[in-house]
């Protein structure tokens, strides 16, 4: 429990002290921002890419960002027995979790 308290401290002054322009939206941003979601506005949007950033490589930041358009594509991944697909949902969940409790969730 320590230890994450410890990552969600360090990642949220990261992102603090990142400076990342508005104009430079990345594939998860964008893909949120497009979402039907409620919840989705510029504002979280921007904080679940800075989590991204730090946490996912470019590819799994496109390959994730499709998971807002088809969501069916995300359970695919899940119960699928490829090591790289496993190994991309270990990533992910990574991810999720870290933005979840830095953002506070709901996109």
């Amino acid at each position: 429990m320590m230890k994450k308290s410890l990552v969600t401290a360090a990642l949220a002054a990261a992102v603090l002290f990142t400076a990342v322009p508005m104009s430079s939206a990345g594939p998860i941003e964008s893909a949120c921002m497009r979402s039907d979601r409620k919840s989705a506005n510029r504002t979280l949007c921007g904080c679940i890419q800075q989590v991204a950033d730090m946490t996912l490589k470019g590819g799994d930041q496109r390959r994730a960002a499709k998971f807002f358009r088809d969501p069916d594509l995300a359970h695919t991944v899940w119960i699928s027995q490829k090591p790289a697909d496993d190994a991309f949902w270990d990533r992910y969940k990574q991810f999720g979790a870290m933005a979840e409790a830095y953002c506070g969730g709901g996109a």
